[in-house]
């Protein structure tokens, strides 16, 4: 995140998740002045408020659901109220990541808030050997302020970020057999059995108690249109889709608890198995 941030010029926020974090811990801070007297001042992101594109939260599910509330009204109103007056940020980005390993003092995300995000990316150890070889034995690799240095600062003008994204969006279309493509993938996520989509060792029919929403949907569309732009293209093929359908979709499937248990990989196979079983334009 540090090496996004660096690479568009702008600011850099990056918040720790803790159990005894409150909201207002993300918009001040107090301390006691020289004098003796408390005092309360606007925390980082709030004094970087204009110029800042990337806001980091790690281990997010550490942090109570007050916190998580304030930080999904941030990402969908891009302004917060402090100190009487609203501050707002026009460029902002919100990563975040989760641990996966400890489940004491972890409050998890309801399924409706990952519904917020617009991507879910899995993060492994690299299973090549060489490149195992290298971050082990690597310098380079040691020292992560001076791996930095290697990136181009400002290579790349935040401010930009916006119209970027509206041009993409504006100029790279859709067919209408695409379209129809889309929405069938859809209701296969809406309705697994009724499109003859088969799991072994699941029953498909209690499986998926919600499905994706319209705005999974619209976001699945926007990341194919930038797949689309990335290759070259002014319009959408159903590769761009199938390319980034896991990472934006399978998180906003919400299945019954009995397989949730089992993490996510019952709706990556679900998935796979929509695009199996529905027909290529």
């Amino acid at each position: 995140m540090r090496a996004v941030s660096r690479a568009l010029g702008g600011s850099f926020v990056r918040v720790e998740g803790t159990v005894d974090m409150m909201p207002s811990d993300i918009l001040y801070h107090t301390y006691l002045g020289d004098d003796g007297r408390p005092r309360v001042e606007a925390s980082e992101i709030l004094r970087l408020a204009a110029t800042l594109p990337v806001f980091f939260f790690n281990e997010i599910n550490r942090a109570r659901p007050q916190v998580h509330s304030l930080l999904l009204r941030l990402m969908a109103e891009r302004n917060v109220t402090a100190f009487n007056r609203n501050f707002n940020f026009p460029h902002l980005l919100v990563f975040a990541d989760r641990n996966m390993v400890e489940r004491e003092e972890t409050f998890e995300l309801p399924a409706a808030a990952r519904d917020r995000f617009f991507m879910e990316i899995g993060m492994s150890t690299p299973g090549d050997q060489e490149t195992r070889r290298k971050l082990v034995f690597d310098p380079r690799f040691h020292d992560v302020d001076t791996l930095l240095e290697n990136v181009t600062s400002g290579s790349f003008d935040f401010r930009q970020i916006g119209n970027v994204a509206r041009s993409i969006q504006e100029n790279v279309k859709s067919s209408a057999a695409l379209e129809e493509y889309v929405l069938n993938l859809w209701r296969g996520l809406l309705d697994p059995a009724s499109v003859g989509v088969a799991l072994s060792d699941i029953d498909v029919a209690t499986l998926v108690k919600g499905g994706a929403s319209p705005r999974g949907l619209a976001s699945l569309v926007r990341a194919a249109r930038v797949r689309a732009w990335l290759e070259g293209r002014d319009y959408i093929v159903p590769d761009d889709v199938r390319d980034v359908f896991v990472e934006v979709m399978a998180h906003r499937i919400f299945v019954d608890p009995i397989h949730a248990l089992r993490a996510d990989e019952p709706v990556k196979r679900l998935c796979r198995a929509v695009f199996d079983v529905t027909p290529v334009p």
